[in-house]
């Protein structure tokens, strides 16, 4: 696994290009690794499975069919994170959010904020970019009827605190649902009793920020349990505590 000490230490921001590019640089090892997971026997099988049968809709497509590696800007000080790829989702184009419904709503609220420079993403090739923002989750296969066994979580914990240790600049996490922010609470070894999850909740852990959202899910936006409003609340929170 990528040694985190290659990004530097948590809270020093940056100073010049040349160490952006290491932290870049080493952010796309650990993308190589994480690609190559086969840890979790279900969820490799559920994956591959999806990939080949495939979605009506996306039948000519090539589905990615592997673990789901984080994407943004390594200078991020915001890190967004939910809670696995979706099956026809990031599991077919490769990127988290990325082809679905989930992603259609999260990508328009960071256009809106100034973070992302499109409202959509449809590919991994489509020209979205990042500004200030990396984008995980905390399991990184898709699993059967979106619940991964208490295991496979613990099993890409360890991806998740390569990660972020290599995101050194991070001082915000935007949990997206009760099961990111539990992974969210782990990743910083919140003191227990841990922080209630809920919309709009704050917790500081540390020099680390959590603030809860509801999930972008669709039985979430379609039942208008999240509207955009409160997801837009939750972003302009997010610059807030980020310093942006």
């Amino acid at each position: 696994m990528v040694a985190a000490a290659e990004a530097g230490d948590r809270g020093q921001v940056p100073g010049s290009r040349p160490l952006k590019f290491a932290v870049a640089d080493a952010l796309e090892r650990l993308e190589c690794e994480v690609t190559g997971c086969r840890r979790c026997p279900r969820l490799v099988a559920w994956r591959e499975e999806v990939a080949r049968v495939r979605r009506r809709a996306f039948i000519d497509q090539e589905y990615w069919g592997r673990p789901v590696p984080g994407f943004g800007d390594p200078a991020a000080r915001i890190l967004v994170l939910g809670l696995a790829p979706a099956a026809h989702g990031g599991n077919r184009t490769g990127r988290i959010f990325t082809g679905d419904r989930s992603g259609d709503w999260l990508f328009a609220a960071l256009w809106r904020a100034g973070i992302a420079n499109q409202p959509t993403s449809v590919a991994r090739d489509d020209g979205l970019a990042l500004t200030d923002c990396w984008i995980t989750a905390a399991v990184r296969c898709a699993p059967p009827a979106n619940k991964p066994l208490p295991d496979e979580r613990d099993n890409c914990a360890d991806w998740l605190a390569a990660e972020f240790a290599l995101l050194p600049n991070v001082c915000t996490i935007v949990c997206l649902g009760s099961f990111a922010w539990d992974a969210g609470c782990r990743l910083l070894d919140a003191p227990r009793p841990r922080p209630k999850f809920g919309h709009g909740a704050e917790a500081a852990v540390g020099p680390v920020t959590l603030l809860g959202s509801y999930h972008v899910s669709q039985q979430n936006t379609f039942t208008g349990r999240l509207t955009e409003p409160m997801l837009d609340a939750v972003f302009v929170r997010a610059l807030e505590l980020a310093g942006t």
